[in-house]
Formats: structure tokens, C-alpha cells, sequence
């Protein structure tokens, strides 16, 4: 197969070439395109079939549920057996944007897309590609991030091309993502709401616009049953194996030193994923890649996954990920540094 390459302006896309990327979803096709969180890759939402494609070319397990994108509020309806006032809350203040509501499903949803579960996990992006695409498609689009299964999400195209050249039908390419890890998720058929996976809406936000939210246990263990996209398997992880550093950021850097000393004794060669301060103080062996500055969650965040993936051009042997407070986007940070350390964690 050959992939199809096209440039969009994110403001003002070019309807032609999203009209030609609308066709290829209705003929049962898998196109990646933008949004404010990561690049995702979209299919038919309401075709198992088509849906079952993106499984193939990721390399994604079967009961791992996706995401339907919408592009309106009124498209919720079919897809949703009922919407809580919850829930309509959070759309109020929310949508378009990153965040995810899990809701009870309707019949046309397809167990491809909930993996089997009786929810359905559904969005409404902010990106004026992806709601435009959505709409000229004429259908909900199951749509998971455009990597092969386990990779570091793609923040940009070019990324998409890497892991997915040959095995989609079109990319479109609008520039990097803003927020740059994916949509928070919020089960909303609890009692009380449950976050499921932290992200560009924040703990905090939710807190101010719910005042009670509940938090799975399973982002703190990785054990869990899947309830929404991203929560069972390994995830977001680079090529070598990753070890991550979290605590006290007094001790954390001169810690961090010392396994660094002791790896490359060891004869082997070094990466790190760390703020721009601590880079400031690593030896030069180490080839570090630099996430932002400390204090700055936000820029962390947009970062995150291309310094994971720098180490594809720049091989390793060992990751050591310096860890930042939970606070804001840094819950969502440190949620996918421990999904890529497969909860190889150093506790400073």
C-alpha cells in the first residue's frame, strides 16, 4: 500500500484535500490526521470492519477499546444510550477539547470499537482538521493515536510516517500538536465520575467544574481491566528500556547522577529524558534528550513523546527519565513515563 502524503493548513484546511481523506474513511480506509493532542488514526467508526483495520496496521490487541471522535453535540445521541447531567457538564465546559467521556453505548456502536465492553468511549476534538474531516465523512471516526501499538504517540506527521508508511491509506499533516499527550478519559456511568487516563484537562479542572472525582487505582499499579482506551497494555515506549526516576527533586538529580555513573561503568551507553536544568548537569557522555524546563508542565507535555522518541536516531542501552510533580499536566506526564518504563520505577 502506498500512503498518501498531504500537507493542511490547521486554521484554514484546504476542503479538497479533506474531502478526498472523507472518501477514503467511507470506502472503508484508514487516514491519520490532527488533532490538539496527538496525531490519530481514523476509520469508520461505525464500520466493525473498517475499525478492524486500525488493529492490523497498529498491531494493536483486540480488547483495547478506541475513541469515537465527533464533530457535534448532536451526534452524541446515536451513539450514547443516555448522557448524565454529569456529563453534560463537562461538555459545557469542555468540549471541543481534550477530553473523553465514556458513556453506556448504543446498538450501532461496534464491539470493535468498545472491546466488547457496554461503553463507549467518545470525543469532540478542538482541531479545526479533525471536526472538519469528521463532518465531510459523515460518521463518527474510531480513532486511536497513529503509532504502531507500544510506540511513543506522534505529535507530528512525520512521526506517523515513521511507524506507519506502507500500512495506511493518507496522512494529513497540519504541524505539530499543541497539548501533546492525549485526551484526559472520564468514566461518567459511576456514581461518581472515575478519571480513567489524565491529560489536557487536568485533575484539577475537572475537581473545579464536578467538586467530586474519582481516581482508578490502576494509575498508580498499571493493573487493571481495560475500561477505556490505553489503561492495559505497555505504552509510549521508546526502543531501549526506560527507568524512571520520581520523588523528592531535592535528592532526584544527584540519584539520577549516580545510576547514570553506574551504567556507563557498566560499558554501557547512556540516554536521559530530563528537564533542561538537569541536562545542564549530566556528564557528556549522556545523550540526553531535553523535555522543557522544570516548573513547566505544559511544555513538558508537548515535548514528551518526541524526546522518547529522539532515541530512535540516537540508539541506546538504557533510559533514565527524570520525573516532575503531579500537579496540573503533570499527572498526565508522569501517567505515560510510567506506562513507558513499564512501571520501572526508581523511588528517590
Amino acid at each position: 500500500m502506498q500512503t498518501q502524503y498531504y500537507h493542511v493548513n490547521r486554521e484554514t484546511p484546504d476542503t479538497g484535500v479533506l474531502t478526498q481523506a472523507a472518501r477514503i474513511l467511507q470506502q472503508g480506509g484508514l487516514v491519520a490526521f490532527p488533532t490538539e493532542t496527538v496525531y490519530g488514526l481514523g476509520a469508520n467508526g461505525l464500520d466493525a470492519q473498517a475499525v478492524a483495520g486500525i488493529y492490523q496496521a497498529k498491531g494493536r490487541p483486540s480488547d483495547n477499546p478506541l475513541i469515537l471522535h465527533i464533530a457535534d453535540r448532536c451526534e452524541l445521541d446515536r451513539l450514547a444510550r443516555s448522557v448524565p447531567a454529569n456529563a453534560e457538564v463537562l461538555i459545557k465546559k469542555f468540549w471541543p477539547g481534550p477530553l473523553t467521556l465514556v458513556l453506556e453505548r448504543t446498538a450501532c456502536v461496534p464491539d470493535a470499537v468498545t472491546g466488547g465492553l457496554d461503553t463507549v468511549a467518545i470525543r469532540m476534538p478542538n482541531s479545526a482538521v479533525a471536526r472538519e474531516l469528521i463532518r465531510l465523512a459523515g460518521v463518527p471516526l474510531a480513532a486511536p493515536s497513529a503509532n504502531t501499538s507500544g510506540r511513543p504517540s506522534p505529535t507530528t506527521a512525520q512521526a506517523v510516517l515513521a511507524d506507519l508508511s506502507g500500512r495506511i491509506d493518507a496522512i494529513l499533516d497540519a504541524g505539530p500538536s499543541n497539548i501533546g499527550v492525549e485526551s484526559t478519559v472520564i468514566d461518567c456511568t459511576t456514581p461518581v465520575p472515575t478519571l480513567l487516563r489524565p491529560g489536557g484537562v487536568t485533575l484539577e479542572m475537572l475537581l473545579d467544574v464536578l467538586g467530586e472525582v474519582e481516581v482508578d487505582p490502576a494509575l498508580s499499579s498499571g493493573k487493571t481491566v481495560p475500561r477505556s482506551p490505553g489503561m492495559k497494555y505497555t505504552h509510549y515506549a521508546p526502543r531501549a528500556p526506560l527507568l524512571l526516576l520520581e520523588g523528592d527533586s531535592r535528592t532526584l538529580v544527584s540519584r539520577l547522577s549516580q545510576e547514570i555513573s553506574t551504567a556507563m561503568a557498566a560499558g554501557k551507553k547512556v540516554g536521559a529524558v530530563v528537564s533542561r536544568e538537569t541536562a545542564a548537569k549530566l556528564p557528556l557522555e549522556v545523550i540526553a534528550a531535553i523535555y522543557g524546563s522544570q516548573g513547566c508542565p505544559a511544555e513538558i507535555a508537548a515535548n514528551l513523546y518526541g524526546a522518547l522518541r529522539y532515541f530512535d536516531e540516537h540508539p541506546v542501552d538504557v533510559i533514565y527519565a527524570e520525573g516532575i510533580s503531579e500537579s496540573g499536566l503533570g499527572l498526565a506526564v508522569m501517567n505515560r513515563l510510567r506506562k513507558a518504563s513499564g512501571y520501572q520505577i526508581i523511588k528517590v
